[in-house]
């Protein structure tokens, strides 16, 4: 084999390996648009810089393509719809909106009656239930609920002043 033919075939395989190398840059970007956007003319546009420019177009297309995929984005909005959801159900007084716990029976604030009790096994139920869950006992009947007078507090008797 003379130096000629050895420098056709070296040139050849670095051809392919160009080309190879060309090609798999046009793929993982396709790939990689494709997780990232569902507009058409975006990914033709990535595509297309990178099969045009080569690495070049590849630098831009990391600079110009979208920060997070769709799978991201779809996660992202799933975690917040979740986090308002929690918002939404925490549990709060019908009359001053303070955070009341879910086993309370009246709120602390207010004293608006939040639950009530089962005359037969003590248990916490809901205003509109006519029957406890728990035990099968009618429930005793309550209305909406509506804020109850406060009872007033009786002054407390100062404090002696230290000597």
């Amino acid at each position: 084999m003379n130096a000629e033919s050895l420098l056709q075939l070296l040139l050849v395989v670095l051809g392919f390996y160009i080309l190879a190398f060309w090609m798999s840059l046009v793929i993982w970007t396709y790939r990689d648009i494709n997780a990232r956007t569902r507009d058409t003319y975006t990914r033709a546009l990535a595509v297309s810089l990178v099969a045009a420019f080569n690495v070049l177009g590849l630098f831009l297309y990391f600079i110009l393509r979208p920060k997070e995929t769709i799978a991201e984005a779809y996660e992202r909005a799933l975690e917040e719809e979740a986090l308002l959801r929690d918002l939404e159900t925490r549990d709060a007084c019908p009359v001053c909106r303070q955070s009341v716990h879910a086993d309370y029976l009246q709120c602390p604030n207010c004293h608006t009656q939040l639950k009530k009790s089962c005359a037969h096994c003590h248990r916490l139920l809901e205003l509109s239930w006519t029957l406890c869950p728990y035990c099968g006992a009618r429930a005793p009947q309550v209305s909406a609920p509506a804020a109850l007078p406060r009872e007033e507090i009786p002054e407390r008797a100062p404090l002696p002043r230290p000597r």
